[in-house]
């Protein structure tokens, strides 16, 4: 009879570990990354409405009164002249005729918007690319403004809340049919069950939203993107990545767009004369270097692009005269290929023609910036981004109510515990998956077991020392 007890009581035993595991790997998740996490919400809850933002916030210098509109070399020519030193990047098609013109010049690394009164080429403004507000706030959310550093930090604290949801909904999922407390919560059990549910059901209804967004953030940091622009690299050559890996990836690919090819024939075709054009009539020759965009622009709005659509001259990275749409809807972009000798298109690329890891990342890229499906998608990222931040709101209560006094309040260790084989297999996939949260989960075990095990008071502090 005690040995079939003995039998019956191991798998709830293992059970019984397997769940004060998790749960400790639950709370040192959250005590990590909650603050970033709160950061991340905001951050992302911003950049959602960046369709909304830009035009108000550029509503002083983006509109012009309706007139008969210049070559667009010549505001090219204006544009450049506005910033010494400074290269044609991309000319960006008016959406309207009391829209001033985009004009994007190159500097190095950096990319300076112009913006042009299309019917005097007047000089409205210039801004610093990255300076524009929508520019720092994407930093902020996926760089902290601290460059490589600060996307293997925001890549360690995402690949931590990976851990901490999942673990959370294992902790959280129902063990029986009751839905008050997992599914809406208990309002009249007291304070204490409220924040309980509070927790609970937030993590429940926005738990798979969360993680759809960081997975679909992975691609732009520094180590997970690198390792996946790698194995692309390695597949697939047909076409450039329209994703970067950070803001050294950008500057890269900005100074490589910058710099004019070695040969020099894709000036020549620059420096064409355009029929019916009187060229002695510019102020420079800058505006007949570039009077081929004059010809191009009827080729590439015949194409219908969905806006916003840029035309761009050769360049170290295509040696041809280009145009695609920069929607951020990246299912609906387009990239042309342009013969300025001819005035045609010479090739036309679909995002359905990409390879399949450009259009995963791509779909993937467009939910998380809210642009798949507007305006219900940024609602989505509205609700999420608020979930997150009630999660965390809510777990710092608990967490507070209950701690003991003199300790971190972690769930306390178990002497001799038996982990399920599953759930050691799980766990060290997950760490092969996310390498930095693997390693950093390897730090953390390695710095319990060799160096805590020596600090008594320590051990107190973390509940190591409570069974």
């Amino acid at each position: 009879m005690s040995q079939a007890s003995n039998t019956a009581s191991k798998p709830a035993a293992r059970r019984r570990d397997a769940y004060r595991l998790i749960w400790r790997w639950h709370f040192y998740a959250g005590l990590f990354c909650l603050p970033f996490v709160l950061w991340l919400a905001t951050t992302g809850m911003i950049y959602l409405f960046k369709p909304q933002l830009e035009p108000l916030l550029e509503r002083r210098y983006a509109h012009v009164a309706q007139g008969s509109a210049l070559p667009a070399s010549v505001q090219v020519a204006a544009a450049l002249k506005a910033v010494p030193g400074g290269v044609l990047n991309a000319y960006q098609l008016p959406t309207s005729p009391v829209t001033a013109t985009r004009i994007l010049v190159g500097h190095g690394s950096e990319l300076i918007r112009v913006f042009v009164d299309p019917s005097t080429a007047h000089v409205l403004s210039v801004v610093r690319e990255n300076d524009r507000f929508m520019r720092v706030i994407f930093y902020l959310h996926g760089e902290l403004l601290l460059g490589s550093r600060g996307s293997m930090l925001v890549e360690l604290a995402a690949s931590w809340t990976i851990l901490m949801l999942i673990t959370g909904l294992y902790l959280w999922w129902p063990r029986n049919v009751r839905l008050s407390g997992t599914l809406y919560p208990r309002l009249r059990s007291g304070s204490r069950t409220f924040w309980r549910d509070l927790h609970a059901v937030t993590g429940m209804w926005i738990s798979m939203l969360a993680l759809f967004l960081l997975l679909s953030g992975l691609p732009w940091t520094k180590s997970w993107g690198g390792m996946l622009h790698s194995i692309r690299q390695a597949t697939s050559t047909t076409t450039a990545q329209d994703w970067t890996t950070g803001s050294a990836s950008e500057r890269a690919q900005i100074k490589a767009e910058n710099t004019q090819p070695s040969t020099h024939d894709s000036h020549a075709s620059m420096s064409m004369d355009m029929p019916g054009m009187d060229m002695g009539d510019m102020s420079d020759n800058t505006s007949s270097d570039y009077a081929v965009i004059d010809r191009l622009i009827s080729v590439v709005t015949a194409q219908n692009l969905v806006p916003p659509v840029l035309i761009a001259p050769p360049s170290q990275r295509t040696p041809n005269w280009t145009a695609r749409s920069d929607t951020d809807d990246r299912p609906r972009r387009v990239d042309l290929v342009l013969d300025a000798k001819n005035g045609s298109v010479s090739s036309r690329t679909t995002f359905a023609q990409k390879p399949l890891l450009d259009r995963v990342i791509g779909y993937g890229v467009a939910i998380h910036e809210g642009a798949l499906f507007p305006p219900l998608n940024q609602i989505l990222g509205v609700f999420t981004a608020l979930g997150l931040m009630t999660l965390c709101i809510s777990a710092v209560v608990m967490w507070w109510r209950r701690r003991p006094k003199g300790m971190l309040g972690a769930p306390p260790a178990i002497d001799n515990p038996r982990y399920p084989r599953v759930l050691i297999a799980l766990l060290i996939l997950l760490g092969a998956l996310l390498p930095l949260l693997g390693a950093s989960m390897l730090l953390v075990w390695l710095i319990e077991r060799v160096c805590l095990s020596r600090m008594e008071r320590a051990r107190v502090f973390l509940g190591l020392s409570v069974g």
